[in-house]
């Protein structure tokens, strides 16, 4: 091993391994980036989320096959004066209708023809107070976000030439004035990718500032600030290339949703590579003159720890390739591919950046051995400094874990689990409107409709049924149903007149969970219909179609996910520690205690998201999106730590070498836990409740890990066990026989 290490430091280190090693990979970025596209040149934001054989998804296409005529997507324009929508409101809303009848916009399919029903009749369809109105306007299903945006840049130029004031201008605050909002399906899906675009620069500055400001603290040295910015920034010039020509072939789909977080992920896990390797290379600088000595000692001290680390993140992020529900599924490679080369980078640029540098890394505070200090001294004529007591604090607060393991054990498992337990009281919702800012313009229109039509008018359902010909009364037994605000009369199909389509409005929010509670009884409702009139098989009869049915599918299916994937992250986690620590106590204690600060991580999210900032209920993606991140990086420190603990173990007994391990890791993994938890917090700067949660929920993660699990838990853990932490390797067998 020690041969290896010696050639490896050569290769990338050496007088001429590190100047080939940065010329790779400037080629390698530059070849990358001139031969392929971009990533976000070919993100797919329409990808779907749903297989083909969910029931929501099926009956979309029986909709679209029997029932073309309504199978666009709609956008609502809900018009709204605040005294009452006037006549002459109308009418120009009528004018707007007959243009587009006659010079339809880019990507519309139909509108009602408003302008040919009697202005009498059309006064019947404002709300109850006369002050709202509604315009459904339906567009190409297979229209791109871009394409939409564009439809309704167009509308704005239609609406604004007929309106003496542009309605879509005019804020919710003004009083008298007529104002509309575009919301519905066509008008969420474009607000939300906006949003998503104007976070992404916005994330990316947050982060590279929030990084380097951490680093100028850390370390005072301007130079060293910059070395895992510039990794992470060539890191992030092989990615971006890699994934557009993924993306361009349609080997893999991911979104900006993707992308974004994982620039975060990028910077945060990135940058705590790199301090694992700057921390061992600043401490062997103390102790070496040879610049190169000092890096093959860092390395060797290192390189395991991130190697391992990064390939536990890996395989926990490749294990998303199992999920079902696409969202979840696009973010496996993204994620799991940047953080591998983000690993390779930390073992090679890294390392090659700081032996071109070397001591002038760390200008103005350069690591010195105590002879070179004392010849400068010299020189300068001044008095020789006494030798400083590295790492004091740390081995101080290492004889305090030696000496109390038990007690600490104890309360930090007692404090962690009263945590966890609050975890048990969370709600969790699948409402994508609520999480959105509640001055996007389609949220503002849902609002109008909630206030003063039903809420089920922004997302009705379609609930087809085949009668086979029988006289089935479904419209009646669905609006026998408390919760049934109305209920169309029945199309028939195009190819099948015993296929009957009804449009369904619920009086729930469409977005809510109490809607999807909904679907089941909807379906066995009007199964029982069937079965009453002698249908066979009235089950496999009924058909609904729909935003809430398309969200009541995504709660089972998400659900399904977490059971398969929380368990197979598990296991290879395990797997991982066990061949890296050839210690099966050891494995179950180090899952064991990340098993706990996740669900803790949980409680306490959703006591500040629940009390501090007023949310009634968290999104049902953020368990496993929480998960993956908490357990695989939390991992990483214990990795980081317990490896420097079982190396020290070879030669000191168990308790000196905790002491000695905690002492040597502690200000490393704390910076590193700061820098990792900052940059999941700065998703919080973004105007998405989905982000925002995942960020407090994570960074919270992240927190608990640095300053009470590794510090406190699981060294405490480890002395408390003693001898028995390493069976069944040979280390325990010595580690015994020593204590005899």
């Amino acid at each position: 091993m020690k041969g290896f290490i010696h050639t490896y430091t050569k290769a990338v280190g050496g007088k001429i391994g590190k100047w080939l090693t940065l010329f790779i990979w400037i080629a390698v970025v530059a070849l990358l980036n001139m031969i392929f596209p971009q990533a976000n040149s070919y993100e797919n934001n329409l990808a779907a989320n749903l297989t083909d054989d969910q029931p929501s998804v099926i009956a979309q296409k029986l909709a679209e096959k029997e029932f073309p005529s309504g199978s666009g997507q709609p956008a609502l324009l809900t018009w709204y004066r605040s005294t009452g929508i006037t006549d002459g409101d109308l009418q120009s809303i009528q004018k707007l209708s007959e243009g587009l009848s006659k010079e339809k916009l880019p990507h519309q399919l139909d509108s009602i023809p408003l302008h040919q029903i009697p202005l009498p009749a059309l006064k019947e369809q404002l709300s109850e107070d006369g002050k709202a109105f509604i315009f459904p306007v339906l567009f190409d299903k297979d229209a791109s976000t871009e394409d939409l945006n564009d439809s309704i840049e167009a509308l704005d130029k239609r609406v604004s030439s007929i309106f003496v004031k542009n309605p879509l201008k005019t804020t919710m605050k003004a009083e008298d004035d007529l104002l509309v909002r575009v919301t519905g399906p066509v008008g969420i899906q474009v607000d939300a990718t906006e949003l998503f675009a104007q976070g992404d620069v916005k994330l990316l500055l947050a982060t590279v500032i929030l990084v380097l400001v951490f680093l100028l603290v850390i370390y005072r040295s301007p130079i060293l600030a910059l070395v895992p910015l510039i990794a992470v920034g060539f890191a992030y010039g092989v990615i971006s290339p890699l994934l557009g020509i993924a993306g361009k072939e349609e080997w893999v789909t991911f979104d900006s949703q993707g992308l974004s977080i994982m620039t975060v992920l990028l910077f945060g896990a990135g940058t705590d590579y790199c301090l694992f390797l700057i921390a061992q290379y600043r401490s062997q600088l103390e102790e070496e003159d040879n610049k190169l000595t000092a890096l093959k000692k860092a390395l060797s001290n290192s390189s395991g720890a991130i190697a391992m680390s990064g390939l536990t993140v890996v395989f926990s992020l490749l294990a998303l390739l199992l999920a079902q529900y696409g969202s979840i599924q696009r973010f496996a490679v993204p994620f799991s591919l940047s953080i591998l080369i983000m690993m390779i980078a930390s073992l090679t640029l890294v390392p090659s950046l700081l032996s071109i540098l070397g001591r002038v890394s760390f200008f103005p505070f350069i690591p010195r051995t105590e002879e070179m200090i004392k010849e400068r001294a010299l020189k300068k004529g001044k008095p020789v400094p006494e030798p400083k007591e590295k790492h004091k604090v740390g081995r101080a607060f290492g004889h305090f874990i030696t000496k109390f393991p038990k007690s600490i054990t104890v309360v930090t498992t007692l404090v962690l689990g009263l945590l966890a337990y609050s975890a048990t009281n969370i709600t969790y919702t699948f409402d994508t409107l609520s999480s959105f800012p509640k001055d996007m313009p389609s949220r503002e229109g849902f609002q109008l409709i909630s206030d003063h039509f039903t809420p089920g008018e922004l997302a009705p359902l379609q609930v087809m049924v085949q009668t086979e010909g029988k006289d089935v009364k479904a419209a009646e037994k669905l609006m026998d149903l408390d919760f049934v605000a109305k209920v169309s009369e029945p199309q028939q199909g195009k190819s099948d007149p015993n296929l009957l389509s009804y449009t369904v409005e619920l009086k729930d929010n469409p977005y809510s969970n109490e809607a999807m509670d909904r679907i089941p009884v909807i379906q066995k409702t009007v199964a029982s219909s069937l079965k009453s009139e002698g249908v066979e098989k009235s089950s496999d009869k009924v058909w609904i179609a729909g935003q809430t049915a398309d969200q009541y599918d995504t709660r089972s299916v998400t659900d399904e996910d977490a059971k398969i994937i929380i368990p197979v992250i598990i296991v290879m986690i395990a797997l991982l520690l066990f061949f890296y620590l050839r210690s099966l106590v050891a494995m179950v204690y180090l899952m064991a205690t990340v098993l706990l600060s996740y669900f803790s991580a949980l409680g306490l999210g959703w006591l500040v998201l629940h009390y501090l900032l007023d949310f009634n209920a968290i999104q049902g993606f953020i368990p496993l999106y929480a998960f993956v991140f908490i357990v695989a990086l939390g991992e990483d420190y214990n990795i980081f730590m317990v490896s420097s603990i079982w190396k020290k173990s070879r030669k000191h007994a168990l308790p000196l070498a905790v002491k000695e391990g905690v002492a040597q890791t502690g200000s490393v993994i704390t910076s590193a836990g700061l820098i990792l938890a900052g940059t999941f917090a700065v998703l919080t700067t973004l105007p998405i409740q989905v982000l925002v949660q995942f960020g407090i929920v994570t960074a919270i993660g992240v927190l608990l890990d640095t300053f009470i699990v590794r510090p406190f838990l699981v060294p405490a853990l480890t002395v408390w066990i003693g001898k028995y932490v390493f069976w069944p390797s040979k280390q325990a067998r010595k580690a015994v026989e020593s204590e005899l």
